[in-house]
């Protein structure tokens, strides 16, 4: 990763507290996904869960912060820079592993591949 690329696992927009997004929906690039579960901004490690509910059959799943490209926090939604197809074939969301770092790395190594420079 170039020193000019931000970090995958940061919010793009420092000032979003990652708190007050549960509940929210999430829209990929072309269409919802879902409803945050979970979300935390740990340094080198934030991230959303997201519940698919039926669109993947209940499947949850993990994106790093660094995803998320915009808060509306007057729609409740969040908005995200992946592909319903890219969250769909993720890696699997292991429940009991997923806080650590080797859960997260693997997650990385697969996302990183569609992720693009912060504007």
């Amino acid at each position: 990763m170039s020193a000019r690329q931000p970090d995958i696992w940061k919010y793009r927009d420092q000032d979003w507290d990652a708190g007050r997004l549960k509940g929210y929906d999430v829209e990929a690039t072309d269409g919802r996904i879902g409803k945050v579960d979970e979300a935390t901004a740990d340094v080198q490690g934030g991230y959303i869960v997201v519940d698919t509910g039926p669109w993947i059959f209940g499947k949850r799943v993990l994106l790093p912060a660094g995803v998320v490209e915009r808060v509306d926090d007057d729609e409740r939604k969040v908005y995200v820079s992946l592909t319903k197809e890219q969250i769909k074939n993720a890696p699997e969301l292991d429940e009991t592993a997923y806080h650590d770092h080797e859960s997260r790395d693997a997650l990385g190594e697969y996302y990183g591949r569609f992720f693009m420079n912060a504007p």
